[in-house]
Formats: C-alpha cells, structure tokens, sequence
C-alpha cells in the first residue's frame, strides 16, 4: 500500500511541491535509480558509437561519470538517504526528487531529462536529446 505524506496549508498547485510523492522503500529506490543510471549510460555510450562524440562514461555503483572532450565532467548519482538524484555539471548542482512521473529538480522544477539534455548539448555544441 503506498504511503503519502501530506503538510497541512501547503500550496498543492506549487509545482515544487513533493509532498504528495510515494515515499519508496530504500530498495525500491536503489532499483528505480539503477534503472536511471544504466538508461543514461546506454544512451550517452550510443552518442559516442552513432554520433562520434567524444566522451567516456563510466559506472561504479550508483555514481556515473561522463567525461566530455577529456576535460569537462558530469556526474549524476542517488542519494538514497534523501531518495533524491544528483547532477554535478559545469552549470551547477542539482537535485531531483521523484513526483510519480519525473525526477524534478527541487529548486527550479525543471526535469531531469530537460536538464541533462541541455547540459550535454550545451557541451558538445549539438542538439541531444535524453529520453528517461
């Protein structure tokens, strides 16, 4: 049975507002990020098959590394303590927590896959696009 926690007087319609996400069990969050992880890593190592971008992405446990023209490093990792994704990039850090739907970033709403999109592309000077 899914657990939903609520704050009394909170704005629902804010679209910040995690309050009514499914609280996951550590393991079921540990899956949902692997699943993440392992999607990000296919995708961006097809990039460099199909569309000879130079990067190297690696992966050890939940942490995985891409490293852009051997200089310019992004770093996306769980936090299960905080059930909550995390972006290390050239543009900033980011935090994103899971609404049911999305990972979204708690500070400006903004998904994860619009973000990592535009941070690659804003890298590698081409339009690419991740689809989580």
């Amino acid at each position: 049975m899914a657990t939903r926690r609520f704050i009394l007087g909170a704005d629902t319609a804010h679209p910040l507002n995690f309050l009514q996400n499914h609280i996951m069990t550590e393991s079921e969050f540990l899956a949902r990020a692997d699943a993440l992880l392992d999607k990000i890593h296919e995708q961006v190592d097809d990039w460099f098959e199909t569309l000879d971008i130079d990067l190297d992405a690696s992966r050890s446990g939940q942490v995985l590394t891409i490293v852009f023209n051997q200089k310019t490093h992004v770093v996306v990792n769980s936090q299960a303590p905080l059930q909550e994704m995390w972006v290390a990039a050239p543009s900033g850090g980011f935090h994103y927590k899971f609404d049911n739907t999305n990972w979204v970033d708690t500070r400006s709403g903004t998904t994860l896959q619009d973000n990592l999109s535009n941070i690659f592309s804003d890298i590698t000077g081409r339009a690419l696009t991740i689809t989580l």
